[in-house]
Order: C-alpha cells, then sequence, then structure tokens
C-alpha cells in the first residue's frame, strides 16, 4: 500500500550519516583524552584519599586499644590491691573501674574525634574543595551549638574534671550542697547519690560548686560523757582508758581505730554537771560506729564502777528524807473559832424583831 506523500519524510529533513558518525567521533576522542589528560591525576587522589582513610582508621584502632589496654590494667591493679587488709580501706574496686571507664571513654571519643576529623580536612583538602568557608561555617554553628547547650557542656566538662581529679567516687560519702549521701554512680553529665533514708539523688555535675568528701583520709569520733560534778577525774579518765585498751584489742574494732582513744579533759562544768570530751581517730565513715560502741562500754563501766552519770538513779546516800506528816496538814485558820473577831464579822446580821418605823 503506497504511503500518502504528507507522510513520507523530506531530503532535508533526513540527517546526514557521515555528519553523525562524525560528531560522535569528536565527542569520543574528546572524552578520551580529556581521560587521557586526567587519570593519572584522578588515581593520585583516589590513592591518596585511600591512604588517609586506611592510616586514620589504623592509627584510630591502635589508639582505642592501648587506651582500653590501659583501662584494663588499672582495673587488675584495682582488683589486686582490693584483696589486700587495707583494700576496702584505701582503693575501691568499683570506684576505680567507673572511674577509670569514664576516663577511657572520654580519651577514646577525644583521639576518634581528633584523628576522624583531622582525616576529613585532608581528604577534602586532597578534593581541592576550599576549606575556608566550610570551617568558617563550622566554627560559627560550633558556637551557636555551645551558647544554647552551654548547661549540658558546663555539666559535661565538671564531670571531666571531677574524674581526672578524683574528687570522689563510687562508695564515698560525700557532701555536694544539694544533696548529700553515698555515691552510687559517676558519670560525665550526672552524679547519683542515695541519702540517709535511701532515696536516690541525681545532681547535676555543673550545679555541684562545693563537695565534701567524707570517705577519705580519716574521722573524728567524739563521745561527751556527762557526769555529776561531784565525780572524780582521775577515776574517770582510768576508767575510760580500761574501756579504750579493751576496744583497741578486740576485732573489729582494732581495724577501725586509727588511733588512741583520748580523754581531751573537761569540755563544760556547770553546777549540775560536767562534761568529759573523749575523741578517737577512726577508718572514714566508721566514727558513727565507734561513738556508739564507745558509749555503750563506757556506760557499762561507769556503772561497775559506780560513777554516775546525768540522768542516772541517785545514789542511796542522796535520797531525800521521809517528809514530815505535819507538812501535809494545813495551817488553822481564823474562821474555825467562832468567837475570833474574823469570825463575827463575816457572820450574816441577824433580822431585827422590834416595832419598824414606817414613814
Amino acid at each position: 500500500m503506497p504511503w500518502p506523500a504528507a507522510l513520507l519524510p523530506l531530503a532535508a529533513d533526513t540527517p546526514d550519516a557521515t555528519t553523525t558518525l562524525k560528531e560522535t567521533h569528536e565527542s569520543v576522542t574528546e572524552a578520551a583524552s580529556f581521560i587521557e589528560e586526567n587519570w593519572a591525576t584522578w588515581l593520585s587522589i583516589g590513592l591518596r584519599i585511600l591512604l588517609i582513610v586506611v592510616i586514620a582508621a589504623a592509627l584510630r584502632s591502635v589508639v582505642r586499644k592501648a587506651l582500653t589496654k590501659l583501662i584494663n590494667r588499672m582495673n587488675t591493679s584495682a582488683e589486686a590491691v582490693e584483696g589486700t587488709a587495707l583494700g576496702g580501706l584505701l582503693v575501691n574496686a568499683e570506684r576505680r573501674r567507673q572511674r577509670s571507664e569514664a576516663i577511657g571513654s572520654v580519651l577514646r571519643s577525644v583521639a576518634s574525634f581528633l584523628i576522624l576529623g583531622t582525616a576529613a580536612l585532608m581528604v577534602l583538602a586532597a578534593l581541592k574543595i576550599d576549606l575556608a568557608p566550610l570551617l568558617a561555617s563550622a566554627g560559627v554553628a560550633g558556637v551557636a551549638i555551645g551558647f544554647g547547650a552551654r548547661n549540658l557542656v558546663t555539666d559535661f566538662l565538671s564531670g571531666v574534671f571531677m574524674i581526672m581529679e578524683d574528687q570522689y567516687g563510687v562508695g564515698d560519702k560525700i557532701d555536694a550542697g544539694v544533696a548529700s549521701g553515698e555515691v552510687i554512680e559517676v558519670g560525665l553529665r550526672v552524679t547519683k547519690l542515695r541519702g540517709d533514708n535511701g532515696e536516690i539523688w541525681y545532681v547535676r555535675n555543673g550545679e555541684i560548686k562545693r563537695i565534701g568528701n567524707l570517705s577519705q583520709g580519716w574521722a573524728t569520733a567524739g563521745v561527751d560523757v556527762h557526769v555529776k560534778p561531784t565525780e572524780s577525774l582521775t577515776r574517770i579518765r582510768e576508767v575510760v582508758q580500761e574501756v579504750a585498751d579493751t576496744l583497741a584489742k578486740e576485732s573489729p574494732w582494732d581495724e577501725r581505730l586509727w588511733g588512741p582513744v583520748e580523754v581531751l579533759g573537761l569540755d563544760e562544768v556547770l553546777l549540775a554537771s560536767m562534761t568529759v570530751k573523749v575523741s578517737a581517730k577512726t577508718m572514714p565513715g566508721k566514727q558513727f560506729a565507734v561513738e556508739r560502741e564507745l558509749r555503750w562500754r563506757i556506760k557499762e563501766a561507769f556503772d561497775a564502777a559506780g560513777i554516775r552519770i546525768i540522768g542516772g538513779p541517785p545514789a542511796a546516800e542522796e535520797d531525800e528524807e521521809a517528809a514530815d506528816p505535819a507538812t501535809a496538814v494545813a495551817a488553822p485558820s481564823a474562821l474555825a473559832n467562832p468567837a475570833s473577831p474574823q469570825s463575827l464579822a463575816t457572820a450574816p446580821i441577824p433580822p431585827q424583831t422590834g416595832p419598824r418605823i414606817t414613814k
């Protein structure tokens, strides 16, 4: 079937096969020339980027393994000290473990950030990317983020310095101002405390302005003994010294006492009592137990020695004499006698029986 003339392509509309082939050849030739001229540069850039990535990854892995090995060695040394006599006293394994883990985490994060950040900048430099606008934008963004999250940054930095300086650790009893109690967890942002009544306090590290660590060094146990002012001070000192010598030889008080129990002397003298001050240097956190034990033993020793304390039962010779029965009888009253002037003055006026005068 013959096609209509309108549908037949015109000669001018038919592409020239020779021209098309020529243009294609020129494009391929230009592409090949461009690749031939730049393949060495591309290969150099690719190898440089690959080398940067491999070195960064290897360096990061070596640094992290070295830090992990260091942390494990610290934990091992803490566990070795924990088994000694003073291990639980001077070094707490859990405290050392958490502290070392926190320090290791911070060091690993800082090392990874520095290594990977430097590698990323080197890769961008290898790609001929201008880093000046990027660094300027990153600086502005960092300032904005730091200003918006200044509390978080403050908490984090405070936590880092507290851990690095070993201001407190797990098991320590501290007074943080806003709360006090035993440290059960130390974090980079929050410190967890358990109060005396069992409550748990979450204290932000940035909110801690002062820290009183009650578990470092040593503590002081102080006992005030209130006795009668008529008691012999020499006898009191002898009895207390006997109690102290006995206490220092018994377990577990021989480990909790770090010094001799001393009678410091009279702390207060009043008309009805006098106060004798007793003190001893103890293991941190054990002063209250030592104080209670000292009070218990001193009370028993005083009772056995006949030394009376304030509030105790009175001695037999000081018992009050029986009251005079006459003191319970009231004094005689003048009104009891009807003929007394007081009775006559209070007697009612008798009615008149004579004639009455009326107006």
